[in-house]
């Protein structure tokens, strides 16, 4: 059993919760610098073992692994820390948010032999995972395409001050969950094209950047991939269309995993066609406080997942590698809105000086 600490509480409750309900891993510190939150979550987990200074989790010795849920841009410095003083790194996604850092991050990663492991938490949801099973299995053939789309509802997100700043952008802090679904199956991608535009919704509530989008990518193969985002309207009912969803077209059969409604459906290359659906027992495990605002079930997978990667010596997916090439493809996402060109990753890459590197 490994030790973990936990930086900063927001996200961070899911991994407390993670945390403390595995078998696989010991939760021995919490900090925040907000010493409310710290006090509300030592109440809410009866869990008192809080400090507000991150220095205190650096240099306490007993702890194998810091899990990271800090803001965006505070990730790069935080994660260097914890490799320096030796520690195993778990970064939510995106994992950075300059590129210019990665390189340093990489040879710290290198030299001091430190596993980071990146939390994309949507690959660790029931549907998913036996979504990507059983296409390694061989269930749909070679794959053709990928399409995934994250739609949802969130104009009670725009009454938020802070999501109407100009630092907030609905591709980094929503899209890069379908995103991750494409690099998961199409890793190569060479070349993405996007359109986006701010709803009218989204304009009269203030908004920067845009809530709607639309992405093709394509790989170095040729194979094609599409990404969709719309943030700011209403959904279709959950019986007809998926929040978050990946779906895989291969040369024999098809499938779709619906994230939030723990549903997979899928056309086999026998012909087969047959629908799964996970109960309340599975609801429980993955979304245990109110709603689905938090998803402490798949945070516990991946916890668990990266203990075994420590223990056993294999590389937990996805890395700090993988983690560097998902925000190259981001930031390229981003500026194909900007100019209304389709932008080479590769260039996004040569820029930051990681075009030898293997993301």
């Amino acid at each position: 059993m490994l030790n973990i600490a936990i930086l900063g509480l927001g996200e961070g409750r899911s991994t407390m919760s993670a945390a403390l309900q595995s078998k696989k891993i010991k939760l021995v510190k919490v900090c925040d610098v907000n010493e409310e939150l710290c006090k509300t979550r030592a109440k809410e987990f009866d869990f008192d073992n809080y400090t507000t200074n991150y220095q205190d989790l650096l240099d306490d010795k007993s702890i194998d692994i810091i899990a990271i849920y800090t803001p965006d841009h505070l990730h790069a410095e935080h994660v260097k820390q914890a490799l320096l003083h030796d520690k195993h790194v778990v970064c939510t996604k995106p994992f950075i948010d300059d590129l210019t850092e990665a390189s340093e991050l990489l040879d710290i990663s290198h030299a001091t032999g430190k596993k980071v492991f990146i939390g994309q938490s949507s690959r660790f949801s029931e549907p998913m995972k036996k979504q990507k099973k059983e296409f390694d299995k061989g269930t749909i053939g070679d794959l053709i395409t990928v399409e995934a789309h994250y739609h949802a509802d969130n104009r009670w997100f725009l009454k938020k001050e802070w999501s109407l700043l100009k630092s907030f952008k609905w591709l980094y802090g929503g899209l890069s969950h379908p995103v991750d679904f494409v690099r998961w199956y199409l890793p190569d991608i060479d070349e993405v094209m996007g359109y986006g535009m701010i709803s009218t919704n989204g304009e009269q509530a203030g908004l920067k950047n845009e809530d709607t989008m639309h992405f093709i990518f394509k790989a170095k193969d040729g194979r094609i991939a599409r990404v969709s985002g719309v943030y700011s309207s209403p959904t279709q009912p959950t019986k007809r269309d998926s929040t978050l969803s990946c779906i895989l077209r291969g040369t024999l059969g098809a499938s779709q995993a619906d994230y939030h409604e723990l549903r997979y459906s899928v056309t086999t290359n026998e012909g087969e066609e047959r629908i799964v659906y996970w109960g309340d027992e599975k609801l429980k495990y993955y979304y245990r406080f109110e709603g689905q605002s938090h998803h402490a079930g798949e945070y516990q997978n991946y916890l668990e997942y990266f203990v075994d990667s420590i223990e056993q010596g294999f590389t937990a997916y996805p890395n700090m590698e993988e983690g560097i090439g998902t925000v190259a493809l981001l930031q390229a996402m981003d500026r194909s809105l900007e100019t209304g060109l389709p932008i080479k990753i590769a260039d996004v890459k040569q820029e930051f000086g990681l075009e030898l590197q293997a993301l």
